[in-house]
């Protein structure tokens, strides 16, 4: 029978008709986690003003989560196999909600990055835990199709839906709202934590593996952290070389530890799997398009069409429909049908299609012609190709392991998200200054050239952001062989450890 695992009594929550009230439980906290990544972009000018933070110092705001978030996915995942998926989840939420509050009451500069920092050590614990409950909890195909619809519109348009919120708020209220929000979402979600969700026990006897913990989120730290200085420094700074090198070589230790060790953080079979490696890589190469996107559209609608944070905001919201309605409506349903690969090429064609027809722009563009048939076409392509990511991705991990498997997909996520906001903004800005000297012969027309400037460098960025989308399709064509869930493996049957 769907939903029993061999050798494993059903968990109550295969038979708990709230067990769809417990995904909005789950799907709330994801969106806030994946949202707080983008929600103080747009009010960050603000909070600048008000806490005299300098230009150097003000990109700490996104850094400190970013690299909190990014590097402590892999121990917050583990965290999850060993003290059960609801208890770390709960703490996840109340910690994230103490952390938000403290951010909105920030006197200082550092008070604000430090609870931003602390932010994104309780996301690390919360958002592997979100995943590999809903892993864990929807293992029938037809059902599974839907949570992962649902889960996977969320990651897909939960930055977008950032910008949303973060414009309303910070231009009706103030920018500490973009902050306190989450103390009341996360309250309603840890009440129906307790309410409404059921997990296995932990794995009590296995022991955390500190070495791993050591030299993964290390390596990880410090890879996140060079991206991040990439864009202000350059790519050739010292600390940036630096931060790249150290990240290497623990990786590279932390992968020859991981084949050794009792208890790995991170068991290599987990990612050796072709199908599971596949989605990973994907993910990652699909995140550093899209991130690129939102950052040079923010400013192209404020800076260049002179946009409100508000409406720059809303002007993201046909893009969120759009992946909200493809993934929940068509994903969920023909992933049933099909096998993963098959939504997942066609949807990275449609969004490299919709990033070629952006590169069209100029500083005289019309949005309801020149930017948002491309944005739609990124939502569907989103659509499609993030709800099999996350499905195929978690589907036949064994019990003990799907907090970590949840924890890589986050973690493909978060890094792809900082090398895709350093490289393409350097390429862009770096574009745009060698236009503006090649082209200013004219004082006059400084302005003028400026613009001209700032946007070619963007449309050069973009053209390097689609043929990123182009080899993610490429990547998911070739490796994401699995069959359709009703025609391959049941997904709550485990995928079996190789024999050394």
């Amino acid at each position: 029978m769907s939903g029993t695992r061999t050798g494993e009594p059903a968990a109550p929550t295969d038979v708990d008709p709230r067990r769809w009230w417990g995904l909005m439980v789950i799907a709330l906290a994801q969106l806030m986690v994946v949202l707080d990544a983008t929600i103080v972009n747009i009010a960050l000018p603000s909070a600048q003003r008000d806490l005299g933070m300098s230009d150097g110092n003000r990109q700490w705001v996104i850094t400190a989560y970013t690299l909190a978030f990014g590097g402590l996915l892999l121990l917050g995942g583990r965290i999850a196999d060993l003290v059960g998926r609801k208890r770390t989840f709960a703490i996840g939420l109340i910690g994230f909600a103490a952390a938000s509050a403290i951010g909105g009451a920030a006197t200082t500069s550092a008070m604000l990055f430090g609870a931003r920092a602390l932010q994104g050590v309780f996301a690390a614990v919360l958002a592997p835990s979100a995943l590999s409950l809903l892993t864990t909890t929807f293992t029938d195909p037809r059902e599974r199709g839907k949570a992962f619809g649902i889960y996977g519109a969320l990651a897909g348009s939960g930055a977008a839906v950032g910008f949303i919120v973060g414009g309303v708020l910070t231009e009706y209220l103030n920018w500490r709202w973009c902050l306190y929000v989450n103390v009341p979402i996360a309250v309603v979600a840890v009440i129906g934590a307790f309410t409404l969700l059921h997990d296995r026990p932990g794995n009590t006897g296995a022991r955390l593996d500190v070495p791993g913990v050591l030299l993964g989120c290390g390596g990880l730290v410090a890879l996140v952290y060079g991206f991040s200085e990439a864009q202000p420094r350059g790519w050739t700074d010292p600390l940036v070389l630096a931060m790249f090198a150290t990240g290497i070589v623990l990786l590279t230790v932390f992968v020859w530890w991981q084949a050794r060790a009792a208890s790995p953080l991170l068991p290599l079979h987990v990612v050796r799997d072709r199908n599971r490696a596949g989605c990973f890589l994907t993910m990652m190469l699909a995140v550093i398009g899209m991130y690129g996107l939102f950052l040079f559209m923010t400013y192209y609608l404020q800076v260049i069409l002179n946009y409100s944070p508000l409406r720059t905001g809303l002007a993201f919201l046909p893009m969120t429909v759009s992946i909200v309605l493809v993934s929940t409506q068509f994903s969920a349903r023909m992933l049933r049908r099909v096998g993963p690969r098959m939504l997942m090429v066609p949807g990275m064609l449609l969004a490299a299609a919709g990033m070629v027809f952006l590169t069209r722009m100029t500083v005289h563009s019309h949005y309801t012609t020149d930017i948002l048939p491309a944005l739609i076409l990124m939502g569907i392509g989103m659509g499609l190709t993030f709800m099999p990511v996350f499905s195929t991705a978690t589907a036949g991990v064994a019990p003990r392991d799907s907090g970590v498997t949840s924890a890589t997909v986050n973690t493909s996520q978060q890094v792809g998200g900082s090398i895709g906001t350093a490289l393409l903004n350097t390429i862009a800005t770096s574009t745009s200054a060698t236009y503006i000297t090649s082209h200013l012969t004219d004082p006059s027309r400084l302005e003028s050239v400026v613009r001209e400037g700032i946007v070619h460098g963007y449309t050069v960025a973009i053209w390097l952001a689609a043929g990123i989308m182009l080899l993610a399709g490429l990547v998911a064509g070739l490796m994401v062989t699995a069959k359709a869930p009703e025609h391959g493996a049941p997904a709550d049957r485990p995928v079996p450890e190789p024999v050394a």
